[in-house]
């Protein structure tokens, strides 16, 4: 039987999308807001956690009661794998920017209202079900935030400068936190640790309600991304009639036949995010429980690393566009596993100093993998599906880097080692190690599914006659394997005799 060539059109000028400036910088300031967001709550919550714990635990010992705090903040790690999924069928077959204006919605009211509950003191048991049920909304929403917002950025982003505009998502996320964290400060000081304890704390939850509208007015003056656009189009041109609900989305074709992303995407959101959760939302709580300094003392040294890590961020993202992504995860992982004790020991040190120095080195160390994370992630999967399998794979992974602060604490407690946190991060570096070395490489490459994409008309020459050129040595590849199979085939005809005759 004669099998039928499908016709394969090739890639000319007209095929490469010229990215609009203009577009591309409200695409980031939009994303980037939300995502800003979303972690000037984890902020707020991991630099209150000592005051949420009296508040709302206030009949256990200070130790229960930092662990307490604590699991309230992971348990809604639970919930994210179901916000994710739901969002990402959603993201997949409505298009990104309806999801991202959802999203930051049902996320800055629950944020609100978590300064509305009153304490135990008023309402005994129902004030910590009432914060969990909150930080579950919230959980559900963030579910398919960051993917959401990843992908948005990465279908605006040109080929060679995808790296470089995807690291401002996790800018944003950085800047949430030295938000959070400097608000609990400021506030904290003009009212008074009293004060803060009885009702100041409310106050940083109450700017998600300004920040929330602030961010759902930038997102939906939005478009749709001109990927997702570009797969809609081609959907149109051959079935309008299936596309009346929208684009279909197999999870089975996303477990089968996109495992390996699947993989590589946990391990580097998981390598990622125990880092990220260890120094920014336990570090704090580490500093003031564990090494008895003062809750505003502890903050201000978290608040300049992070003012450091919003400099290096971006240069990481840069970095990354010209020599890969792939050496950014394997330093990073590197790194951990070999100077994890020795920033512990730093920070354990009683000397400011030294403390700074170990925090700056798990700081920079972070910043290798956030740096690159926002530009990979989406370019592991194709366009129609791209939304539901980042956002599976991203938060059943951050289900698992979200007990970081919760068993960090318990460890140190039950030990009673302050290097628990370092060996901690020294098994996570294994993983990020193994997953630098699985991935593929995926810099200066279109998006899987989609047509080259350039900043102006003299790139997207350029990024053709590369794509040419990368076509013509596959030719050439495929020519030596074809010949080499040839020479083979010859040698064992003769050795057969009847095929040989």
């Amino acid at each position: 039987m004669k099998l039928r060539r499908k016709k394969v059109k090739p890639i000319t000028l007209k095929d490469v999308t010229i990215i609009d400036d203009t577009k591309l910088r409200k695409a980031i300031t939009a994303a980037s807001l939300g995502n800003a967001m979303e972690w000037f709550d984890f902020g707020v919550y991991g630099f209150v956690a000592y005051a949420l714990g009296k508040v709302f635990f206030p009949g256990a010992d200070p130790g229960v009661q930092m662990i307490a705090a604590l699991a309230t903040f992971s348990v809604p790690f639970l919930i994210r794998p179901l916000g994710g999924l739901f969002f990402g069928m959603l993201g997949d077959k409505y298009g990104r920017q309806r999801i991202l204006s959802i999203t930051i919605v049902i996320m800055s009211i629950s944020t609100f209202c978590i300064g509305l509950i009153p304490g135990h003191a008023t309402i005994g048991i129902w004030a910590p079900i009432l914060l969990l049920l909150c930080k579950m909304a919230q959980g559900f929403s963030v579910g398919g935030e960051y993917t959401g917002a990843s992908i948005f950025v990465a279908e605006y982003s040109p080929d060679r400068k995808r790296g470089f505009m995807g690291s401002w998502l996790d800018f944003g996320s950085i800047a949430g936190f030295v938000l959070g964290a400097g608000v609990v400060v400021l506030i904290s000081t003009i009212v008074g640790e009293a004060n803060f304890l009885e009702w100041g704390w409310r106050i940083p939850f109450f700017l998600a309600l300004p920040l929330g509208i602030i961010g759902l007015y930038l997102r939906h003056a939005l478009e749709e991304t001109p990927t997702f656009q570009q797969h809609v189009d081609k959907l149109e041109q051959g079935d309008r009639e299936g596309l009346q609900d929208g684009p279909r989305v197999s999870f089975k074709e996303i477990a089968t036949k996109h495992w390996r992303g699947l993989l590589a995407c946990t391990g580097l959101v998981i390598a990622t995010n125990v880092t990220y959760y260890m120094l920014l939302t336990y570090m704090p709580s580490y500093l003031s429980h564990n090494l008895h300094y003062s809750e505003d003392h502890g903050v201000l040294i978290i608040i300049a690393i992070m003012i450091g890590m919003l400099f290096v961020q971006p240069v990481m993202g840069l970095l990354s566009d010209r020599f890969g992504r792939r050496p950014f995860v394997l330093c990073g992982s590197v790194a951990l596993i070999v100077l994890a004790v020795p920033a512990f020991k730093l920070i354990n040190s009683d000397v400011i100093g030294l403390i700074f120095a170990g925090l700056l080195m798990l700081a920079v160390i972070l910043n290798s993998f956030t740096g690159v994370m926002a530009s990979s992630l989406p370019a592991m999967f194709p366009t129609h599906i791209r939304y539901s399998a980042l956002a599976s794979a991203f938060n059943i992974s951050v289900l698992i880097a979200g007990l970081t602060p919760t068993l960090a604490a318990w460890l140190v407690e039950t030990t009673q080692n302050l290097l628990m946190p370092a060996y901690y991060l020294m098994v996570i570096g294994v993983v990020g190690l193994a997953t630098g070395l699985y991935m593929k490489e995926t810099a200066n490459k279109p998006l899987k599914g989609a047509t080259p994409a350039a900043s102006d008309m003299d790139e997207a020459r350029e990024i053709l006659q590369e794509h040419h050129d990368h076509i013509e040595h596959k030719i050439e590849d495929i020519d030596r394997e074809i010949a080499e199979l040839e020479e083979k085939r010859n040698r064992l005809v003769q050795q057969h005799p009847r095929i040989n005759e």
